[in-house]
């Protein structure tokens, strides 16, 4: 009979291709680990800057609407420019309210409504006094006058 040799088993701790995987597998999971810490830190810088973009545009919402008058009823401005004008000539009437529910002009201009900043053209024949009514929800008015002077 033949004699058959039986191959000698190697052991399973012999085999390089457990170590080279093992070795893949840590630093396939290092890389994960590292890739994952840096996505979640920039994750945090993000809300970080939109939190304080936030808050800075609230800040500034804040100071423009304390600019325009806050919650009070007011006439904020009311003014001509210019104060004088030769016949024939136009001037801008320009004005701003805070909370108010309608504005009329006296003698009447072009259309006018409540509005933090609004100017109207008018060319007066003589010097004339303009005055400002605004109203407010309440029923509350307030008044302001100014002159356009005619040459």
């Amino acid at each position: 009979m033949l004699s058959e040799s039986v191959p000698e088993q190697k052991s399973f701790l012999k085999n390089p291709l457990v170590y080279s995987s093992a070795v893949v597998v840590v630093v396939f999971l290092a890389v994960a680990f590292i890739m994952y810490s840096r996505w979640a830190e920039k994750r945090s810088i993000e809300r970080q800057a939109d939190q304080q973009r936030a808050e800075k545009q609230r800040q500034q919402d804040r100071i423009a609407v304390e600019q325009l008058g806050g919650k009070k009823f007011a006439i904020l401005d009311f003014y001509a420019n210019p104060t004088a004008v030769h016949k024939g000539k136009s001037a801008k009437l320009c004005y701003g309210v805070s909370n108010a529910k309608t504005v009329k002009i006296e003698p009447a201009v072009e259309a006018v409504w409540p509005s933090a900043s609004h100017c109207a053209d008018v060319t007066p024949v003589e010097t004339t006094t303009y005055t400002l009514t605004a109203e407010d929800a309440e029923g509350k008015t307030l008044s302001q006058t100014v002159d356009i002077e005619v040459h």
